[in-house]
């Protein structure tokens, strides 16, 4: 069997495959963040198309932290119902279901005063956040943890944390947005602190498997680079973090060179150097090259982004591409051949 098609068991979630729809933001909640008709089919599709995983966009644990006024929100408990609807669905399907927390930070663009370490904008044309005090930030802190707790009731598998692509958690652990003198600023110790508190927290409410997204390359002179992320990385596994989603970027605007597999690096160095499990994203549209990284243990999944926007059943295609005889939905079984 590829390797691309076998289970992979984490702390007793099992997926059925090594393949992963990677969290991206659908911008069709409704203005108080619940699922519309969009999400009900989007996800289950990607679930008959034969992912091991699933993990719901940004979920925002606050109001303010949106980045977009039709965000999905998981700040209210009047949430649950709209989510647990996508897991019944999914789950009716054969996949396992996660969804990532998020904080926009300062770069989100909803009409509520937006927040963030330092008042420093994401660019000019942003507007200035308001520098959070430590009391806010326990607030902010229990909100990732009100999150899990509503997480779990809506019946996901897993719970992944937002910690990159420039948003709030992120905005801490970079010296390029955090400017705080206090015990959240300065060393990466002291900027991990907002992380490590985020992670105790959602562990009040939930047991089960538990990612993090990290952007382990900001770059950008003065920021966070590959050495930095395995730093991270280890102490996140030091929290019983299981799976680091490798990821980078987004906290300045810089030109970014993309190239198929570009992220796939810094998967393979946190994975060998942090000795954590990991997931590699970043323009991975074959399935001889999702193998490849497999087989050359760069990563323990692959999350498929914009491929799988294009093509919902392209681990289908892949199975028949690597020769891997898997199961199909009854209903498609005809054009299996």
């Amino acid at each position: 069997m590829a390797e691309l098609f076998t289970p992979f068991n984490l702390v007793g979630l099992l997926l059925k495959n090594r393949i992963v729809l990677s969290p991206m933001c659908m911008y069709s909640a409704t203005p108080d963040g619940q699922i519309t008709d969009w999400h009900r089919v989007h996800y289950p599709t990607r679930a008959v198309g034969g992912v091991g995983l699933i993990v719901v966009e940004a979920t925002a644990v606050e109001s303010r932290g949106r980045i977009t006024e039709r965000d999905l929100g998981i700040w209210s408990d009047r949430q649950i119902e709209g989510l647990s609807e996508i897991v019944r669905l999914v789950h009716g399907f054969g996949a396992k279901i996660g969804i990532q927390l998020a904080h926009a930070g300062r770069k989100s663009q909803v009409s509520e005063p937006i927040v963030a370490p330092s008042e420093l904008p994401f660019n000019p044309e942003a507007a200035p956040p308001h520098s959070l005090t430590a009391n806010e930030i326990r607030g902010i802190v229990q909100a990732f943890g009100e999150g899990a707790r509503r997480a779990r009731e809506a019946g996901f598998d897993l719970v992944e944390i937002h910690a990159a692509h420039g948003y709030l958690i992120n905005e801490f652990l970079s010296p390029l947005a955090n400017k705080r003198e206090d015990e959240y600023g300065g060393s990466l110790v002291n900027r991990f602190r907002l992380l490590g508190e985020v992670i105790s927290e959602v562990r009040r409410y939930w047991s089960g498997a538990l990612f993090v997204r990290l952007s382990a390359e900001e770059y950008a002179e003065g920021g966070n680079h590959i050495e930095e992320g395995i730093e991270i990385a280890r102490m996140l596994k030091d929290l019983a973090i299981d799976l680091v989603d490798v990821s980078s970027g987004g906290v300045v605007e810089v030109p970014l060179e993309d190239y198929p597999g570009y992220q796939v690096g810094f998967s393979e160095q946190i994975k060998q150097r942090a000795e954590i499990p990991t997931g590699a994203v970043g323009l991975i549209t074959d399935a001889r090259q999702a193998e490849g990284i497999l087989l050359q243990k760069q990563a323990d999944l692959i999350f498929l982004g914009r491929e799988l926007l294009r093509h919902p059943y392209w681990p289908l295609d892949a199975a028949k591409c690597l020769e891997a005889d898997i199961p199909w939905p009854s209903q498609y079984e005809r054009a299996k051949s």
